[in-house]
């Protein structure tokens, strides 16, 4: 679905002194404190986008440490904001040398408003957070609502978190005020038959008309480099930082079953490192060649794609891929800090899309992985599920989304 609106060039500002055709300026905010997930899904949003129209570009600011390692499409680029680490008592910290945390939140929040000033985008999507990380994001918003035309969107995954959570999550960060007071449209990248993340948030009835379930994001499926030896499962805990416990559990599983088929191609992640993943890797190589194991896979949709099953973890991102390449998957769903892959999960499995190993109902035993590893060959795909239609018909609406946003900003530059 390519809209008309985002193949028109914008029209160059009355104030240039050297027109020129403009094209439309897409920013895209992600807080990234931890994980993947953020900065892989304003990738997929930026790619899809620019993708719908030769003259648009985005700018991604991003506090992703890995950032870096990953390719962008053309036209689509990214800032690096300073990073900050998450404590296990939730507090945070500065990765910067030398600062604390309000000064490193200070130094992000001013990089944020400059680039929105010389970027001067005509829609900014902001990651989940309405306020940003600490409020970072308050003086950007605040500018471009006053000085631009700058349409606002604030785009929320399928699953935040348990409804009397994230209601007092809301509250204490004054977040609903701001989705209420900036934001032109919110956007859930889900379907409100599997999930509702705005369940406990007292939204007004006007906040609600601006919401549009996009449906999940699709991944690429375009041309893939050749998968490995077949045939194997994909065992991936996303981006790592918490996927120790399932990887050591599915290392136990064939451990302990040495008949455990087929073999297992394991994707620790960019965050699973230090002594614990010296270890893995030490268990790893005992298992000749029925484990094969690497850090980081920029490209992890070959895997995907030649995978006759996945065991991963609940995360949004890795969600998607399973629906993407129509993998039967067992999710092993963290729930803590917060129980969104575990609500995820068990909305999935009672839609029919996937399996989960759940600890309370299955217990988290090598006999339990076991088990559910030697099901996949049995297990129907998701799209089989009576609720695929229309699933992943994400990226699709969101283009459409941003050409009916710049309508306004298109026709007015050209006056």
């Amino acid at each position: 679905m390519t809209s008309k609106i985002l193949q028109s060039p914008t029209h160059c500002r009355k104030t240039d002194p050297n027109p020129t055709i403009r094209g439309p300026r897409i920013m895209l905010y992600s807080h990234d404190t931890f994980g993947l997930g953020h900065l892989r899904r304003s990738r997929a949003l930026a790619a899809a986008i620019t993708s719908a129209s030769s003259g648009a570009s985005a700018l991604i600011l991003t506090g992703s440490p890995v950032a870096g390692r990953f390719a962008f499409p053309s036209r689509v680029d990214h800032l690096r904001l300073p990073g900050v680490i998450k404590r296990a008592d939730g507090s945070y910290a500065s990765r910067t040398m030398g600062m604390d945390i309000d000064e490193t939140t200070d130094l992000r929040a001013n990089l944020i408003l400059s680039s929105a000033q010389s970027y001067a985008p005509d829609v900014l999507i902001v990651d989940k957070e309405p306020n940003g990380f600490r409020g970072e994001l308050m003086p950007t918003l605040a500018h471009l609502k006053e000085h631009h035309e700058t349409k606002l969107v604030l785009g929320l995954r399928d699953v935040l978190d348990e409804p009397e959570v994230l209601a007092a999550e809301w509250e204490r960060k004054d977040a609903l005020r701001t989705t209420e007071t900036f934001y032109d449209e919110i956007w859930v990248y889900g379907t409100r038959s599997v999930y509702d993340p705005t369940q406990g948030l007292e939204l007004s009835a006007s906040a609600q008309n601006r919401m549009h379930w996009t449906g999940y994001l699709r991944r690429d499926l375009g041309e893939i480099d050749p998968p490995p030896e077949q045939p194997y499962i994909l065992i991936t805990p996303g981006g790592g930082g918490d996927g120790a416990a399932m990887v050591d559990l599915v290392l136990s599983a064939y451990e302990q079953s040495s008949d455990l088929e087929p073999r297992a191609v394991l994707v620790y992640g960019p965050f699973l490192s230090g002594e614990t993943r010296e270890e893995f890797e030490r268990r790893v190589a005992a298992l000749n060649g029925r484990v094969t194991a690497v850090g980081f896979e920029s490209k992890i949709e070959t895997l995907f794609a030649g995978a006759q099953g996945v065991v991963c973890m609940g995360g949004y991102n890795t969600f998607c891929e399973v629906l993407s390449f129509d993998k039967p998957a067992v999710i092993v769903p963290r729930t803590t800090p917060r129980l969104e892959q575990w609500i995820r999960a068990s909305r999935a499995e009672e839609l029919g899309l996937i399996a989960m190993l759940d600890e309370q109902r299955d217990g988290l035993t090598p006999a339990s992985m076991v088990r559910a590893i030697k099901a996949l060959a049995q297990q129907k795909l998701p799209s089989a599920a009576a609720q695929s239609e229309g699933l992943l018909d994400g990226l699709d609406y969101v283009t459409a989304r941003v050409a009916a946003l710049l309508q306004g900003t298109v026709s007015k530059a050209a006056e």
